[in-house]
Parts: structure tokens; sequence; C-alpha cells
């Protein structure tokens, strides 16, 4: 309540009663935005900064925990947002991108991925068709969450959708429909040796185990 709109208060009711909760009100609302002013410091204070600055390096180790130690050095680091926007936590050198494990699946899925496979990733997440002709390689040696071997977009197991159990792997994908061909496509693979999830939609890929 502003000062002014107090003082009309005051002003047409006589009663001092009114008028007493009336400056309990201000006082309130003074209390109420010194507590937001004190917590936009708080976030803003070395102590706030030091809480987000080991966030961001625990994202960026889980991210890297994806790939070879080779390619992880040199790979940007990015986070997706609720939203489904990417933002950048660290910029690279060598063409792959790596992603942290995501915090809402029930399994450890961090990835790290080549130019042509983030791509593919995109068209996935967005329900388009992946561009053809785009060979695309992905790590994922830190495993993969459970998941639908037939359904791509299916977020929890039924009756139908074969669920699954991935351990650590790589990936190809955006390759012909020819090279998945020569390769197990069983609703229930076999996750010890190579076989293609997806098969035979749009986001069919090469799943081969590396342990």
């Amino acid at each position: 309540m502003s000062k002014l709109l107090a003082a009309m208060v005051s002003a047409s009711l006589m009663s001092v009663g009114i008028v007493a909760h009336a400056d309990d009100m201000m006082k309130k609302d003074d209390m109420s935005t010194m507590g937001k002013g004190m917590k936009a410091e708080k976030m803003s204070s070395p102590v706030g900064k030091e809480a987000s600055k080991k966030s961001t390096m625990k994202m960026i180790a889980s991210a890297m925990s994806a790939a070879p130690v080779k390619v992880a050095k040199g790979a940007t680091i990015v986070v997706m947002e609720p939203d489904g926007k990417m933002r950048t936590l660290r910029e690279g050198t060598n063409g792959f991108t790596c992603m942290p494990d995501n915090p809402a699946t029930p399994g450890p899925d961090p990835m790290c991925m080549d130019k042509n496979a983030m791509e593919w990733v995109h068209a996935w997440i967005a329900h388009t068709n992946p561009a053809p002709g785009k060979i695309g390689f992905m790590y994922m040696l830190s495993g993969g969450t459970d998941a639908s071997n037939t359904d791509p977009h299916a977020t929890k197991p039924d009756a139908k959708n074969h669920w699954i159990k991935t351990g650590p792997h790589v990936m190809i994908v955006g390759a012909d429909a020819s090279f998945y061909d020569a390769y197990p496509k069983s609703a229930d693979p076999d996750t010890s040796v190579p076989y293609v999830m997806f098969p035979d939609t749009p986001y069919q890929h090469l799943m081969a185990p590396v342990k």
C-alpha cells in the first residue's frame, strides 16, 4: 500500500483502529518487498553464484562422461531447458556436442554426438523426419535409461511398447534403410549385441553395446 493511499485512508476514516490497521498493512507490504529484495540479493550473492557454478560444473562432468576423454574435452556442452531449447554451458572445438544426464529419467543417459547426430536428435525431439543422407555418430558410454524399443516417443512402459534396458553403447543414426536391414530388428532384442532400435520408423538407428 503506498503512502498516498494511506493518507487518503486516514483522512477519510477517523477511526484510530482502522488507521492503525492501514499502518500495519503498509509495514507488511514493506516487509514483503524487503523479503523479495533479500531473495534476489541472495541469488546474486557470492554464495548463490558459487552454488550455480557447482551445478554447472556437475552438469559438464555428467555430459563429458558420455564420450571418450579426448572427444569430451573438445566437445561443446549443452543442457536442455524445460521448454526444449538448448543452453550452452561450454563452447567446444571438435564438432561434438555433449548433453548431461536427464534427472527426470530413471537411469543415466548423458550423450555426446557429432553434428549430424545432433540434427537427428533435434528432429526426434520435434517429431519431424530427420534429413536423409546424414549419417551421425553418438556416444552413450555411461549407459542409457530404460526405453521403448519400438515407440520413439513413449514416456512409460505398457503392454505393447517393448520396454528394454540398455547399458553403455554407441549409436549410428541417419543411415540408409538398407544399412539397418543388416542387423536384428526384433521388438525385444538381445541388447548384448548390435541391434536396431525403433526399427522401420524414421528414427531407426543402430545400437552397439561397448561392454
